[in-house]
Order: C-alpha cells, then structure tokens, then sequence
C-alpha cells in the first residue's frame, strides 16, 4: 500500500531533510512541498493526501490553523514537525499521528513511518469489516462481556485476592511477572506487560512506557520533560515517565486531563 505524502515547512533545508528520509521509503509517493499554510490548505484540499509532515510554526497561519480549515472529508494523518516540544500536549489533543522534533532522527522517523503503516492497514481492516461488525451486532443484539472480565485474581499469602481492574492505578513491568499499583498496595501478578495491556485496553488503561500502563482516569496532570518526554502525574502524586516511543498516548491522557 503506497502511503501518498505532503510536506509543509517554511524552510527549504527542512523540507530537503524530509524529503530525503522519505526517499528511502519505498512505499511513499510525496505528492506536493508547501512552504506555508495557505499553500498546505489548497494543496490538501485539491488532492487529500494520506499523510502529512506539517510544521507547527510558519509565518501567518500555524501548523494547528491548517488543520482546522482543510475541511475535508477524510482528514490525513498528520505527523507535527518542529524544533520545540512546546506544543506536544495539544498536537495529540487533535489526534496527532507523531510529532518529531528537529533535527531529525533517521531511527525516529522510520518509526513514524512504520506508525502510519500500520494506521493505514488498520483503517482498511475497519473499512472493510465494519459491515459484518454491523450485521453480528444486529444478530447479537449487544455485546456481552465475558463474566469476570472486570476483575484479576491474585494469588498471595496462601489466598486469592479478586480485584477490580478499574481499582488500579497503574502496572508495572517485572521481567515475566507486573505489579498491579492499587492505592497504597501493590499486587504481583505473573504475566507479561504485553498480556495486561491487552487485557485492561478496553477498562481505560494506555502503554506510556515500555515497562509502564496506566488508568487513564488516575492521571491529574502532564508535565513537559526535555527530548519530547511527560512526566504523568497521578491523583496520589506518582510520577510516571512517558517517553518519547509512547507519545501518541498523549492523546487519551491529555483528553482525560482536560
């Protein structure tokens, strides 16, 4: 599946940086360079791209204003391009696919290609099986969840100890073993960070770090750190890393904070 791209900066060197780590991809066409905003909305509107490198900064219209007024039906995944993290919080509040600081990072942009990849290829899956989500919802009436899907036990002490997976605050990698954080306790239990994260994705809990999930309703602020990394703030006062991997959660905490 070839990804059809757009470029918007207003410096030449920027764009050329772009475009040169975009031609080593394989399956993306760049379909137009934009030095401004205005260029950006018309280029956008006349021939919607799939995705797009969009500066936060540039002369008259912001990266934010363009999306704004693109005011199309199928809006790109928009990846932020800019030299200051000032604006992590609210490029994730519009839904953000990435947002890369300069100078660029080959590693980090394969990355970021490597997300809209699977963005795209998601997004054709649930084109193309939303009609049969709709007719096994119409047959089944509604859906049910498994009994006991709302809770984890817990082997300690000889017993086991039920508890509420909304009642956790936060998990914690432990090699093979997480430890769930629950008020002032916390619970060992053996599986994978993988597995838990799974498994408490639909009770509101996000990956912000490769050994770290937290309950999205747990958190009360988000503090900037250096190199595009959140500290989380809790409810209780834990702090928490995001790191700069797990960013795109920022769009679920951020909403959850506001």
């Amino acid at each position: 599946m070839t990804m059809r791209a757009i470029i918007v900066d207003d410096e030449e060197l920027a764009r050329r940086g772009i475009r040169a780590l975009l031609a080593r991809a394989t399956d993306v066409e760049i379909i137009a360079e934009c030095g401004n905003a205005r260029e950006a909305i018309a280029a956008i509107r006349a021939d919607p791209p799939d995705l797009v490198f969009l500066d936060v900064q540039m002369p008259g219209k912001s990266g934010f204003d363009v999306i704004t007024e693109i005011n199309v039906t199928r809006c790109p995944y928009i990846v932020f391009v800019t030299a200051h993290d000032d604006f992590a919080i609210r490029a994730f509040d519009v839904h953000a696919l990435d947002y890369l600081l300069k100078p660029l990072n080959e590693r980090r942009f394969e990355l970021t290609l490597e997300r809209a990849r699977k963005a795209m290829a998601n997004a054709h899956e649930v084109s193309v099986g939303r009609a049969r989500l709709t007719e096994m919802a119409a047959n089944l009436g509604h859906m049910v969840e498994p009994p006991g899907a709302d809770r984890i036990p817990v082997k300690t002490g000889g017993k086991v100890v039920v508890i509420r997976i909304a009642d956790v605050d936060w998990v914690k990698a432990e090699h093979d073993y997480v430890s769930l954080f629950v008020g002032t306790k916390s619970w060992l239990v053996r599986e994978t960070i993988a597995s838990i994260e799974r498994r408490f994705a639909s009770a509101g809990f996000v990956r912000i770090h490769r050994s770290t999930l937290v309950n999205v309703d747990r958190v009360r602020e988000l503090r900037p750190l250096p190199k595009g990394e959140f500290q989380v703030i809790l409810q209780d006062g834990v702090g928490l890393k995001l790191s700069r991997n797990f960013r795109t959660a920022l769009t679920r905490l951020a909403g959850a904070a506001v």
